[in-house]
């Protein structure tokens, strides 16, 4: 079952912003701030508000993304004054802020519990594209704030695709059917089964789910729901037994053990997104007899996630080349797409299906000038400008294009 979570359920408003080189480089001063606005006394209120939480929040392709807690402050400079107000925010510099430069985009997220995000992504970027349709803002902001009331949207469920984004912030989501998913889960006691083993449990757990009749775009995304929400569950059982027993070595505490499963944690999520979207890609071949192999090798030992009709056909010089098509598949890409390219040397068109929602209309355009052509299911492709979703094939469109090559 798709989340139905609400993004209104986790914030309350949202402002944004082009950073001035004053904004973005304060000189001497260890602290930054902004004019108090009428968009953010919209968003903050009349009442000074001291040293409210915050998180900091660098998101950027060419390196990992940073966060540190910090904390922000609201206050009238002159609220001694009968006649006159002066509202600023500040805010210390830190390892995000320092990153800053001038003209890029600064979101200010209020979330339910009062706290904020306080998010810094270069204007045009992946990130930019993704925060900007998350919340429904415009697409070039200003240098000037601009303010809207997440309540607005409350009308609108969040999908796999605002999911990803919530979860490149750090934001806990609320999970649904906990109960039935800790019985899946159970049998599995505090270990991860294979991938291979985690997908099946997942697509077998959706009884109403028939891929060889329903709408593939449809079917890959809830299958992939559905395993994000067991994988999250057996997380959780193993994450906190783990931390029950604690950290203990002969001297004392054992940090560098803590930083080591840490870390292990982190690394197993990203891993495991792309093994389970390879993992129902191929059920959904294999449901609707589209003849592939995976992760076949081509020239230069290269290995394309599938190759269609088969690998024999590929190193056949008789065949048709015309007929040949291959299909990278990745859930997120940042620079990555560009892997595809040397792939398969005998396919001139390159696919490559993503979950990645709102990539910027740049990052496409260089992608097209390739010809790589993206494969995107419906409901991330809906995160796209008109213009851009005409460039691309849905995961049915795609099925049905490799069908009619086979025959």
């Amino acid at each position: 079952m798709i989340r139905k979570d609400l993004l209104s359920d986790y914030f309350q408003r949202v402002a944004v912003k082009r950073l001035s080189a004053v904004e973005a480089s304060p000189g001497s001063s260890n602290q930054h701030e902004f004019n108090g606005t009428v968009a953010l006394r919209q968003m903050l209120g009349d009442d000074d508000r001291r040293s409210v939480p915050a998180r900091f929040i660098w998101l950027c392709e060419e390196q990992e993304s940073i966060s540190v807690d910090g904390m922000m402050s609201w206050y009238d400079a002159r609220r001694a004054n009968a006649t006159r107000t002066e509202y600023r925010l500040y805010y210390p510099t830190n390892d995000v802020t320092r990153e800053m430069q001038e003209g890029d985009t600064f979101f200010l997220v209020m979330r339910r519990d009062g706290t904020f995000l306080a998010i810094i992504a270069p204007t045009g970027s992946l990130a930019h594209s993704q925060l900007v349709w998350l919340f429904g803002l415009a697409d070039q902001p200003e240098f000037e704030f601009l303010s809207k009331d997440i309540g607005a949207t409350s009308g609108i469920s969040l999908d796999y695709a605002a999911t990803l984004i919530l979860d490149e912030l750090g934001i806990e989501l609320n999970e649904p059917e906990s109960d039935a998913l800790d019985e899946l889960v159970e049998p599995y006691g505090t270990q991860f089964p294979t991938t291979r083993e985690f997908s099946a449990l997942a697509r077998s757990s959706l009884k109403e789910v028939d891929p060889a009749v329903d709408d593939p775009d449809v079917v890959l995304m809830e299958w992939m729901q559905r395993e994000e929400d067991l994988f999250r569950r057996l997380e959780r059982r193993i994450v906190s037994e783990r931390l029950v027993n604690g950290f203990h070595g002969e001297a004392g505490a054992d940090v560098d053990g803590f930083l080591k499963f840490s870390l292990s944690v982190q690394n197993r999520r990203k891993s495991r997104v792309g093994h389970a979207l390879e993992n129902h890609i191929e059920a959904m071949f294999l449901a609707r007899k589209v003849l592939h192999d995976r992760g076949a090798v081509t020239e230069n030992g290269n290995r394309p996630d599938f190759l269609f009709p088969s690998v024999e056909a590929y190193w056949s010089v008789g065949f048709d080349t015309a007929r040949l098509t291959m299909l990278g598949a990745k859930s997120t890409l940042k620079d990555r797409w560009r892997q595809v390219l040397a792939e398969a040397d005998r396919i001139d068109r390159k696919h490559l299906l993503t979950l990645s929602p709102a990539l910027s209309e740049n990052q496409t355009k260089q992608m097209v000038a390739e010809d790589v052509q993206l494969v995107v299911p419906e409901e991330i492709r809906s995160t796209y400008t008109v213009d851009q979703q005409q460039q691309f094939l849905n995961f049915n469109s795609f099925i049905e294009l490799v069908l009619q090559r086979q025959r």
